[in-house]
């Protein structure tokens, strides 16, 4: 488990970041609400992990599929992504 100041610290990080802002002070702490989405993070995580790729996605899919991590429920998945896309439906 991680120590407190460890924990402060990171949180800290994250109010510079603007990821999270402090809602409330009770006692001697402060209370942190999230700034961003799950899916806004997820998306700029994502982005961030393909453009160090240089925007190429295969070596990501080459190593979900080399370490077992892509199942064919993720494969249909992406499939019926694609042709929504295709057909111009947001996604």
């Amino acid at each position: 488990m991680p120590g407190y100041t460890t924990v402060q610290k990171t949180i800290y990080r994250m109010e510079e970041k603007k990821l999270v802002r402090r809602t409330r002070k009770v006692g001697n702490f402060h209370i942190f609400t999230f700034t961003v989405s799950r899916e806004a993070a997820e998306r700029r995580l994502i982005a961030d992990l393909l453009a160090m790729f240089g925007g190429r996605s295969r070596p990501v899919l080459a190593h979900l599929i080399g370490a077992g991590n892509l199942t064919l429920e993720d494969v249909e998945y992406a499939e019926q992504t694609l042709k929504e896309v295709r057909e111009g439906k947001k996604v």
